[in-house]
């Protein structure tokens, strides 16, 4: 188990970054609703990345959930930096895509709020082949936070 730390949104067709932005396919099908389902795929044909389906049905959009910070459960050392390494240390795969996230088996549950002021916005990363979408802030993660994964340089990331 573990505290999200550092997440990417991805907001529709019309942001040429999300998976939506090339219609409705086989893929992206889960990400146009019903909100509250992972979205989990393959990246490079080997490091799994989980979503969050967060828009109405009909709407491709979803978080993909870049970090979390290991609270129980994952063995010392365990590295959650990045959507590969959580995937990995969470043991989620493909077989999770689609399944709903208010299960014993897959489930997210509120924890203590993060003050806005100890939240960082950026660019989100290795998205660069969307054009100006590239440089939208949408990704934020816990400025002080062990456990985010590998940014863009410090000039250019913007307080939340």
């Amino acid at each position: 188990m573990g505290r999200i730390v550092e997440t990417e949104a991805y907001i529709g067709e019309h942001d040429l970054a999300c998976h939506a932005a090339k219609g409705l396919t086989p893929r992206t099908e889960v990400m146009f609703g019903p909100a509250g389902v992972a979205y989990v795929y393959l990246i490079y044909g080997m490091h799994h990345c989980f979503n969050v389906v967060t828009d109405a049905a009909g709407v491709g959009a979803a978080v993909l959930v870049r970090a979390v910070e290991p609270v129980e459960g994952l063995p010392p050392g365990v590295r959650t930096d990045g959507p590969g390494r959580l995937c990995k240390a969470l043991g989620l795969t493909r077989a999770h895509n689609r399944r709903g996230l208010c299960t014993p088996a897959l489930h997210l549950r509120p924890g203590t709020p993060v003050p806005e002021s100890a939240v960082s916005r950026g660019p989100r990363i290795g998205v660069d082949y969307a054009g100006t979408w590239a440089a939208e802030p949408f990704r934020l993660w816990v400025r002080d936070s062990q456990h985010v994964s590998k940014g863009p340089p410090p000039g250019r990331r913007k307080p939340a």
